[in-house]
């Protein structure tokens, strides 16, 4: 068994709007560049339900802290990061 399947993972986000999947895709791809390992849990042909991001209990608090200060940061920043990201060194 590998280290990470034995931690508890937790809901970091859930929603069941309309939007849900396109915002659950945004905070896993967010996390996930942020070094914080999240799993992307949802229904692939009932989008009615809810999508949720999972990360690990002991990740919790700082996936929430990534994520608020993303939300505070605004679309414009996320807009400057992915041109960040895909500058080629």
């Amino acid at each position: 068994m590998h280290e990470q399947d034995s931690r508890k993972m937790v809901p970091v986000f859930s929603s069941s709007n309309h939007d849900g999947e396109m915002e659950a895709t945004s905070i896993h791809g967010l996390l996930e560049a942020n070094g914080i390992p999240s799993i992307l849990v949802g229904p692939a042909t009932l989008p009615s339900l809810e999508f949720q991001v999972q990360v690990s209990e002991e990740r919790l608090a700082d996936a929430g802290r990534v994520i608020a200060e993303a939300r505070d940061a605004g679309p414009a920043a996320a807009f400057e990061g992915e041109l960040e990201s895909e500058k080629i060194s």
